[in-house]
């Protein structure tokens, strides 16, 4: 006898599995731009550490999203600990991080220089991750063979893409108002 879930279940595995190449592309970049943009957002709460954990929130989603779409089974504290794993493995994110997010506690000049850089590298971050993810997927990995200290190249490369493509988005919003 078959439960709503797994009804549900069938009906969402692999996604991907009926798309080519370019359609499964469009939507993962569909994807992981939202959450970039989402991570953006997330740079302009005015809350010391609240935006650092939110920012882990959007990007655990993501890869939610993306395992959902490719057919992969999710553990969140795996992803949790695999975002720690990557990104920590990044020094400069790391370090930049949690000091702009902490220097909110500086009225005003703590908050606007924190924001401006919460903002373009969570969305480098995101894209970076997401990238990296769709990737690893494309050729049959899992959750549980993922190995971050062997992509910390792509990486560095889609991060440096990422903060591209925060950048153009600042410069949209800002024409735009």
């Amino acid at each position: 006898m078959e439960t709503k879930e797994t009804k549900q279940k069938e009906k969402e595995v692999k996604k991907s599995e009926n798309m080519d190449w370019e359609g499964r592309k469009a939507e993962t970049d569909r994807m992981i731009k939202n959450h970039v943009y989402g991570s953006m957002g997330i740079g302009l709460i005015p809350l010391p550490v609240v935006d650092f954990l939110a920012l882990t929130g959007v990007q655990v989603r993501l890869l939610y999203k993306l395992s959902k779409f490719y057919g992969v089974s999710f553990a969140k504290d795996r992803a949790k600990s695999i975002i720690s794993a990557l990104i920590g493995s990044f020094v400069p994110v790391v370090s930049v991080g949690p000091i702009a997010s902490i220097i909110k506690i500086v009225p005003v000049i703590g908050q606007t220089i924190s924001a401006l850089t919460m903002v373009a590298t969570g969305g480098a971050c995101t894209y970076a991750l997401g990238n990296v993810f769709v990737q690893h997927f494309e050729s049959g990995g899992t959750f549980l063979d993922f190995e971050p200290e062997k992509v910390k190249a792509h990486f560095a490369e889609k991060f440096k893409e990422g903060q591209n493509f925060a950048e153009e988005v600042k410069e949209t919003a800002t024409q735009s108002t």
